[in-house]
């Protein structure tokens, strides 16, 4: 192979690498380049190194990714080598048998390679829907915030962040790892989800305080460690938390990625940024940002329109306080 088309071929590596480690879906995955890059080459050294970058990778070696996924992805692989050459690659049907022979567990893991050369591993379900919630899945909003969030350290430095509904937990973990927050908050409202997401903390290397809904702020915290953030998870029920129990978070950012599949929790999370804003008249109001994949119109309208009228009824509130001042 010429060393320009060595070079092209290599560049594929970091493709699939991401992709496979983080169990995009196969379309996402660049196919059609590896089938012209196959043509060219009549060796078999470019789709060895994709096996060791991808079912082969030490990451899912120590976390395995979905059982169906891997065998999936193999047997793509495979159908990519037979298209062009005759003579089969033994170690791809021996990745595909290992995967043929294992049982499918009921937890699966992703791995999130970040710019900084770490990586947030996520221990996840199996199945879209578990235990009667969606929390124990990684959704694409979560991912794009995380993205975003990498891309804006500062909004996060040396602030105390609270994520409102954090699943499986991947954004709050690269903000983590990446943004230097010095107080992070994970909440969420079940306890199946609570229990992973912990695990997750933890599977990331990083120390969790003893289970609170409202964490004090302790000064020696992290003394042996001033590059790591305080990190706590909160058990938090939006229709029922109260306003001094938000109030005892203190945040000065808020966020939330992929909470709004359904009107319901569209006017559960106004009531609660709305509480929000009302027991927090002494410090400045937090940063606020929510990312959702649309899937409805309707609720989407729906959640402009609830936070357009809480935005007034704050500015409101914020007017008639100056007034009485003066």
């Amino acid at each position: 192979m010429a060393p320009e088309e060595s070079a092209e071929a290599e560049s594929l590596l970091p493709s699939f690498e991401r992709r496979f480690l983080a169990a995009r879906t196969l379309r996402s995955f660049p196919w059609q380049s590896l089938e012209e890059k196959l043509r060219v080459s009549s060796g078999p050294e470019l789709l060895l190194n994709i096996l060791q970058k991808t079912v082969k990778h030490p990451l899912c070696v120590k976390h395995p990714p979905s059982v169906k996924y891997a065998r999936c992805f193999l047997s793509e692989l495979i159908r990519k080598h037979e298209a062009v050459h005759t003579e089969p690659l033994d170690e791809l049907y021996e990745a595909l048998a290992e995967v043929l022979m294992a049982e499918e567990p009921t937890q699966c893991h992703r791995s999130y390679l970040l710019p900084s050369g770490d990586s947030v591993t996520l221990s996840e379900s199996t199945a879209i829907i578990s235990h009667g919630t969606t929390g124990l899945v990684t959704w694409d909003a979560a991912l794009y915030l995380a993205e975003w969030a990498i891309e804006n350290p500062a909004a996060f430095a040396h602030r105390t962040v609270l994520e409102l509904g954090s699943g499986a937990g991947l954004t709050g973990l690269a903000i983590c790892k990446t943004c230097c927050p010095s107080t992070y908050v994970f909440s969420d409202c079940h306890s199946c989800v609570l229990e992973q997401l912990r695990g997750n903390i933890l599977l990331n290397g990083l120390s969790l305080e003893p289970d609170t809904t409202a964490p004090e702020r302790h000064p020696g915290h992290n003394a042996h460690d001033a590059e790591s953030p305080r990190v706590t998870v909160a058990q938090l029920d939006w229709d029922v938390v109260t306003a001094p129990e938000l109030a005892a978070f203190r945040p000065d950012v808020i966020i939330a990625a992929d909470v709004l599949y359904c009107p319901e929790t569209v006017i559960s999370l106004v009531r609660v940024l709305q509480r929000l804003s009302a027991c927090l008249k002494d410090q400045q109001a937090p940063d606020t940002y929510i990312a959702f994949t649309v899937r409805s119109p309707e609720t989407c309208w729906l959640f402009t329109s609830e936070l357009e009228s809480l935005l007034s009824l704050v500015s409101t509130a914020k007017n008639d306080d100056e007034h009485n001042l003066l």
